[in-house]
């Protein structure tokens, strides 16, 4: 009897930690869906204005860019499958359009900080507007855990402004 009794006692305490770890699960599964909201409806956003605007056929990225004023810029191919970069403000002024040959891509800045400084870990790309000027924002994590933050120009590497050891 005591043997049944225990038994019942363990089934309900391990039936309660199920179902307080399934209610953790889906309250952090729905947070995580909510924190990221934000960016699913800014790369919408921005697809559909560069769709309508530059004639972008093919999405490859979305960045979001925040140095002062906010920029949303997407990459692709347009009609004529050519790659371009649309730079969109985020108060949906005028977009800047330009041609991806006219600059470096993603993967071309990737290989420039490994280069640069190989003992870095890119945390963050973003490409956007600094100054009137296209630039790619690039936040790297030294072996120290410091963050470095470089604003590199679009069209040739050069480096714009740096901030190392945050």
């Amino acid at each position: 009897m005591r043997r049944r009794f225990r038994q019942r006692k363990l089934n309900y305490w391990l039936l309660l930690a199920v179902i307080i770890l399934l209610g953790f699960i889906t309250a952090a599964t729905m947070m995580f869906i909510k924190a990221s909201r934000p960016m699913t409806q800014a790369r919408a956003e921005a697809v559909k204005i560069a769709k309508k605007q530059a004639h972008l056929k093919t999405v490859d990225e979305f960045y979001w860019f925040n140095r002062g004023k906010s920029y949303f810029t997407v990459t692709g191919k347009n009609v004529d499958d050519k790659p371009i970069v649309v730079i969109i403000p985020k108060t949906g002024d005028k977009l800047r359009l330009l041609s991806q040959k006219d600059g470096l891509t993603e993967a071309d800045v990737r290989q420039l900080i490994a280069e640069r400084q190989p003992q870095e870990k890119i945390e963050k790309l973003a490409l956007g507007i600094y100054q009137k000027q296209t630039v790619w924002e690039v936040t790297t994590k030294n072996k120290n855990g410091e963050l470095n933050y470089y604003l590199l120009a679009f069209s040739n590497g050069k480096k714009v402004k740096t901030i190392k050891n945050l």
